[in-house]
């Protein structure tokens, strides 16, 4: 922000979230970047609910919020639960020094949970509203979240971009993308090929489940195998 304050932040409760304290993480830790180290230490200072940006794919979970920078106006992915579909919001209007890697959520349906199984690279995305329905793919790119439970159709492999940006690419190795369809409504799609403008997403998560990936990669010195995308051979 131009006035130097702290990010306002938006504490958005789900079920079974237990508020966990801060602790100092020791010095010498190995495993990790100079640079990580960094960022880490810069987030454990803020709130747990802070919103923040992803730095690799393992620590895509809990929480999630997901937005496009569309023109002339970003759009989140978010849920109708009176239409029991997927709905792409404009988002609100940006204050005077705000940008758009600043953005947070402004209600529950603009926000997706991911879980994952342990140790899997790809992940689910379910509504934070209503019954919790998962965000899913079929074989000719159409894109619904109306399943209660979770399939290889219901599986996403997040690819980390430059930029901190993220393509999610569904079982069928396709690309899920901004589409507009018949009288310039804008729709999900999950058949692009390529990575382009329309399949990057900007992704943030709640910050203590940044910290949580981070303690679990410092535990076992490592992390997993992180999917990359040569973005040479992307149009």
């Amino acid at each position: 922000m131009s006035d130097g304050k702290a990010p306002k932040t938006l504490r958005l409760k789900f079920k079974g979230e237990k508020s966990k304290k801060k602790r100092k993480r020791d010095e010498g830790d190995e495993g990790t970047s100079s640079s990580r180290r960094g960022r880490h230490n810069a987030q454990d200072n803020g709130s747990p609910e802070q919103w923040v940006h992803l730095d690799q794919a393992t620590e895509l979970r809990g929480p999630t919020f997901i937005f496009h920078p569309s023109d002339p106006s970003p759009i989140c992915i978010s849920y109708d639960t009176t239409r029991n579909r997927i709905a792409l919001h404009p988002l609100e209007k940006l204050e005077d020094g705000v940008t758009i890697l600043d953005r947070t959520p402004s209600e529950v349906a603009q926000v997706w949970v991911t879980t994952r199984v342990a140790g899997a690279s790809t992940i689910n995305l379910r509504t934070g509203v209503g019954e919790g329905k998962f965000l899913s793919c079929d074989k000719h790119g159409l894109v619904t979240a109306d399943r209660e439970a979770r399939g290889p159709q219901e599986e996403w492999t997040p690819v980390i971009l430059e930029g901190g940006m993220v393509a999610f690419m569904n079982v069928y190795e396709k690309y899920l993308s901004i589409d507009e369809v018949a009288g310039g409504q804008l729709a999900l799609r999950g058949d692009s090929d390529n990575v382009g403008f329309q399949e990057r997403f900007y992704v943030k998560i709640q910050n203590k489940y940044k910290q949580e990936a981070y303690e679990e990669e410092r535990k076992k010195g490592g992390g997993l195998d992180q999917p990359s995308l040569d973005e040479k051979g992307t149009k």
